[in-house]
């Protein structure tokens, strides 16, 4: 209805899960808190939801199956009704649309039409519970206002800023899920400023809006923002982005902000930086957990931001051979941009991959204890992670 390729398609059924799966031998059901049936075929997993029933005054549900906490944020949802309910319990209207497959039509119960010819992002239902059903229903409001280019409604956008602090009731390992799926679409730059007008962006970066704040026209802003911006521009042309790089590049301000003063006190500023480091992932944990998988790479990065600084000998070869050194050496251009005085050091790594190999051996002889290095010059790396 938007011109746009739609990436997946959600099934929904009056049948039961169990009735699913007795239609189906390759189907296995899932969750506790809202059932689901997968339906295999092959590597294909088609995703069968039940309609839900509506909850009554008191958190219930007529067949008894919904509960809700003292907040009002659901627990278990498995009470299953009529098409018409199901419609009125979701999110939002533009996203109440059903699609009957057995006359080709659209069916809408909630007005989800003309919001959307009108560019409207409405809450179903009141807003404020709503979002206390589940506050991450404020971040999907942000993320298809930015991604659909529309507009929240008034009275669906009002108690997004009183109600931001409900974001720490969620475990950080579904906000991080949460937090790729808003910086990781293609219209992260948007995004962000939504996220920080309503005040959401302190619950998922809490140490990055506090640099914000008081630099707001320095270094964060501007590296954040650059960050976002090489994103939104690999998406856009097909490239891989990876969590690791974006994480490291959104984390650095505040992460400086930790290692710098040890630094001008005398300390190594590597040993500085992975003590900050440890502080840093600890803090960012308790808000969006980060897998070790992204996290390891992510002290990589940031290690390579000081031995980057060694360009003589054998260092500076075994610097561009770390297998992060691609990741590391685009942060240091994007810090550059963002006002930090690295502009020689960038054109020197810049031009050590673009001359032949005799004359990176020349670059790197200045203060080589040995003379000219031994090591033969490696292929050039692929740019097969995002980089700035």
């Amino acid at each position: 209805m938007l011109g746009r390729e739609p990436k997946d398609f959600d099934i929904a059924t009056d049948a039961h899960p169990d009735e699913v799966r007795g239609l189906f031998r390759n189907c296995r059901l899932i969750g506790r808190r809202f059932r689901l049936a997968h339906v295999h075929f092959g590597r294909e997993i088609i995703e069968v939801a039940t309609f839900r029933a509506l909850h009554d005054d008191d958190g219930g549900a007529a067949n008894g199956h919904a509960t809700l906490d003292d907040k009002g944020r659901i627990l278990r949802d498995n009470a299953y009704g009529p098409i018409e309910e199901d419609a009125v319990r979701r999110d939002f209207t533009v996203n109440a649309l059903y699609y009957d497959i057995a006359d080709f039509s659209v069916l809408d119960y909630t007005g989800g039409v003309a919001d959307l010819e009108a560019g409207l992002i409405r809450v179903i239902g009141d807003p404020e519970r709503r979002y206390r059903e589940d506050p991450v229903r404020m971040l999907r409001a942000i993320r298809f206002a930015a991604k659909l280019g529309m507009r929240l409604h008034p009275e669906s956008e009002t108690p997004i800023w009183a109600l931001g602090a409900l974001l720490q009731d969620i475990p950080p390992a579904r906000l991080f899920d949460e937090v790729l799926k808003l910086l990781m679409s293609g219209q992260s730059v948007q995004t962000f400023e939504l996220l920080r007008h309503y005040g959401l962006f302190a619950h998922l970066f809490p140490a990055t809006d506090l640099a914000l704040s008081h630099e707001e026209h320095g270094f964060p802003h501007m590296l954040v923002v650059r960050a976002l911006e090489n994103t939104d521009a690999r998406i856009a042309i097909g490239k891989p982005v990876t969590p690791a790089f974006l994480y490291a590049a959104l984390l650095w301000e505040p992460l400086r902000e930790r290692f710098q003063p040890a630094v001008d006190q005398g300390a190594a500023e590597h040993e500085a930086l992975q003590v900050a480091a440890d502080e840093m992932l600890r803090e960012q944990n308790e808000a969006t957990s980060i897998p070790r998988r992204f996290s390891l790479p992510m002290r990589e990065i940031w290690g390579l931001q000081s031995r980057l600084r060694q360009r003589s000998g054998k260092r500076a070869w075994r610097v561009f051979e770390h297998p992060r050194f691609r990741a590391g050496y685009d942060l240091m251009l994007l810090r550059n941009e963002a006002g930090e005085d690295l502009e020689e050091l960038c054109e020197w790594w810049t031009r050590f991959q673009e001359v032949d190999e005799a004359e990176a051996k020349r670059m790197t002889a200045g203060s080589a204890k040995s003379g000219k290095p031994r090591r033969r010059r490696p292929r050039r790396r692929r740019s097969s992670e995002q980089v700035g």
